[in-house]
Formats: structure tokens, C-alpha cells, sequence
């Protein structure tokens, strides 16, 4: 029996099979701003359950989960399908003086929110500068 091999078609097959993206974490855009005295992490999560979203901080890693579950109908006949489903995961290293304890998330029209404090000890403050009315001259 011969067979016939094709370099290219392998090489093809070998690259989807590392490169299938169904197996990876989706992407999430995400944007990050400082609002005053705390910072702002919006991430898109369109279609997302908001039951699966998870939002945890452990020490100074803040990790973001959720997961967009495929559709699934008996009997229809996929034309094309762009919309991935899975899992979408995001970690960040979040700086030292943020307020860890004080981290809050909302999740509203495929939006997810994260507001992160900044620490007290961290925020801009006005130094007093203070001034010496008789000073004393010094003669040698």
C-alpha cells in the first residue's frame, strides 16, 4: 500500500493542533485608568453568564475568570461560527500600595468593573513648607 504525504498539509495540521485556539484562554480587552484615588479596570466580557465571572486577589496577584458557554441547538447546521466560547482568564501584578482589601467589581452589560483603592499612605498630600521669621546670624 502507498501513501501519498504531503509536507505542507502536514505541516498545516501540526500548526493548527498547536495554535487551536478553542483550547486557550480568550482574549479580553481590558482598559486601565486612575480615577482620583483609585484605579479603574474595565474589561470586556460580551455574552459572559454573570455567574461565571470570578474576580479574586491573592497577595498582590488580582486574577479575572469567566466563561462564555457555546450555544448548542439540536439539528442546526453552523454556517459560520466567529463568536468563541471558553474560558477568558487575565491575571495582574497589582503595585504595593494599592488597597487590596478595598477591591470592588461590577459586572453590567458586558462590562466588567474593577475598582481598586489606592492606600492612604500613597496618596498625593501637601507638604507644609514652614518658615522662619528671626533667623540668627552666625559670625565667626
Amino acid at each position: 500500500m502507498t501513501m501519498f504525504f504531503d509536507p505542507f498539509r502536514e505541516l498545516d495540521r501540526v500548526a493548527g493542533t498547536l495554535l487551536d485556539r478553542r483550547e486557550s484562554p480568550r482574549l479580553m480587552p481590558m482598559d486601565v485608568y486612575r480615577d482620583g484615588d483609585h484605579y479603574v479596570l474595565t474589561a470586556d466580557l460580551p455574552g459572559v453568564d454573570p455567574g461565571s465571572v470570578d474576580v479574586d486577589v491573592d497577595g498582590q496577584l488580582l486574577t479575572i475568570r469567566a466563561e462564555r458557554t457555546p450555544r448548542s441547538q439540536e439539528g442546526v447546521q453552523w454556517l459560520t461560527r466567529e463568536r468563541p466560547a471558553g474560558t477568558y482568564l487575565r491575571q495582574l501584578t497589582l503595585g504595593k500600595d494599592l488597597d487590596t482589601e478595598g477591591i470592588s467589581a461590577h459586572y453590567e452589560n458586558g462590562v466588567l468593573s474593577v475598582m481598586i483603592p489606592v492606600l492612604e499612605k500613597a496618596k498625593p498630600r501637601k507638604i507644609a513648607v514652614e518658615t522662619v521669621g528671626n533667623r540668627a546670624e552666625v559670625t565667626a
